[in-house]
C-alpha cells in the first residue's frame, strides 16, 4: 500500500497558480479525513501575510461555495477537480464542506496557516526554555 508523503513542497513563480494548489491540496486533506477537526493538525506556510490571508479567504470562501447546493447542479473547476482526485461522490464533498467550514469558524484561532518567519518564531518560542 503506498505511503502518502508526510509534507509536500510546491515550488512555482507568480500568477502559475499556487493558490489554487494549495487550497486544492489542503482541501483535499480535510475531505480525506473523517475528523472534522483535521484542519489543526495541517501545517501550511507561507511566504508573506498577505498570502496567509489570501489561503485563509479562499479556503473558507471555497467551503461556503461547496456547502451550497448550487454547486451540485453547476460545480466550478475546484469542485469537479476535488470530486475526480478523490473519487468521492458530489454530495458527499457537499455535505462535508458545510460541517468543516461550522467547525473551521467555530475554532478560528486554530486554523493556522503562517509564515515562514512566524512558524520559526513559534518554534523557538516553545523551545527557548
Amino acid at each position: 500500500m503506498p505511503q502518502n508523503p508526510s509534507f509536500t513542497i510546491y515550488n512555482a513563480s507568480a500568477g502559475s497558480g499556487k493558490t489554487f494548489t494549495l487550497v486544492k491540496e489542503y482541501l483535499k486533506i480535510l475531505f480525506k479525513s473523517n475528523n472534522p477537526e483535521h484542519f489543526k493538525r495541517i501545517l501550511a506556510i507561507t511566504f508573506t501575510n498577505k498570502a496567509v490571508a489570501e489561503m485563509k479567504d479562499r479556503i473558507i470562501d471555497t467551503l461556503k461555495q461547496f456547502s451550497d447546493k448550487a454547486i451540485l447542479d453547476k460545480p466550478n473547476s475546484m469542485f469537479s477537480a476535488i470530486c475526480e482526485e478523490l473519487q468521492i461522490q458530489p454530495l458527499l464533498i457537499h455535505a462535508k464542506s458545510e460541517k468543516l467550514l461550522n467547525t473551521i469558524l467555530h475554532n478560528y484561532a486554530a486554523f493556522d496557516i503562517s509564515t515562514i518567519d512566524g512558524f520559526t518564531h513559534k518554534l523557538i518560542r516553545t523551545f527557548a526554555y
